[in-house]
């Protein structure tokens, strides 16, 4: 099932993508929030009105905001595919643990939304990502364990202010938060089932230009692993967004380095999961 979240004339309202239409699921349910539905372990109430249900509304009728605007975190995975060590060319080692920063939900936009330029910089870059979507609640959580924790994926363009990220000497949180700067959604996929998180392709397109493609059998660090490491020193919630790392490709990597403009389009597309496309302007 596909989760979206998209706007009505009095708020929020989520339903269930279906045969190019949206079921809606909370004049079904009452529910408004996908993080509330899986906190309230309401999934099955919610596949069961979509199954049922006939589409409210054709999907391109619908606004559609971040599918889960009221995550309690978003948890961010950095140098995760092997070859993206390689491309620092500081002969460093292969970390031993995980990289991570946070993010803001007031620093993406929706799927079909434009990312924003800010005045501060032009070095906006694109990092296509798959994205975890927390289910259950867990701490300490075994990696074989994992998924019993995932409640859907979904996709980021983690989109990065590269000059910013090098401000500081021991973060990248000021280069990660601007405003509008990366895009997520369009929808949380539930069934994961047939999925083989070890090797689900990735591929990223500026302007149908191909630019990142890879799998997660690229990961230093699986899917499996990132879950079970972050879950040691936090409780795991529902609605927790973890954004797994991106492919090599980055538009800094170029030489000379490529950065968004205006009127750039970006396609972030994961297998099974959907595409993700988001405009690019400049800040007024």
């Amino acid at each position: 099932m596909r989760l979206v979240t998209f706007w009505t004339r009095t708020g929020h309202a989520i339903g269930a993508v279906k045969d190019d239409g949206v079921v809606d699921l909370t004049r079904r349910t009452g529910m408004t929030s996908i993080r509330a539905m899986l906190a309230e372990n309401r999934l099955a109430e919610a596949e069961e009105a979509a199954r049922n249900g006939d589409p409210d509304m054709a999907l391109g009728e619908v606004t559609l905001d971040q599918p889960l605007p009221d995550a309690p975190r978003i948890f961010c995975v950095g140098v995760n595919y092997q070859n993206r060590n390689e491309e620092y060319k500081d002969g460093s080692e292969a970390p031993k643990y995980p990289s991570l920063f946070m993010r803001t939900p007031a620093s993406f936009v929706a799927h079909d939304e434009n990312l924003v330029i800010p005045k501060e910089s032009e070095q906006l870059d694109y990092e296509g990502e798959i994205v975890v979507v927390v289910g259950k609640a867990g701490r300490r959580i075994a990696e074989a364990d994992t998924r019993d924790h995932i409640g859907g994926l979904t996709i980021m363009n983690e989109g990065s202010i590269r000059d910013w990220i090098r401000h500081g000497k021991f973060n990248v949180t000021q280069g990660k938060n601007f405003d509008k700067t990366g895009g997520i959604g369009p929808w949380v996929e539930t069934d994961i089932s047939g999925i083989d998180l070890t090797n689900l392709s990735l591929e990223t397109r500026v302007n149908g230009e191909v630019r990142q493609k890879d799998t997660t059998a690229s990961m230093a660090f699986p899917i499996a692993r990132i879950m079970s490491y972050i879950s040691s020193f936090t409780a795991l919630q529902p609605g927790d967004l973890i954004a797994t790392g991106t492919p090599t490709g980055a538009g800094a990597r170029f030489d000379p380095p490529i950065w968004l403009k205006p009127g750039d389009e970006i396609e972030v597309q994961v297998d099974r999961i959907g595409t993700l496309r988001n405009g690019v302007v400049a800040e007024a």
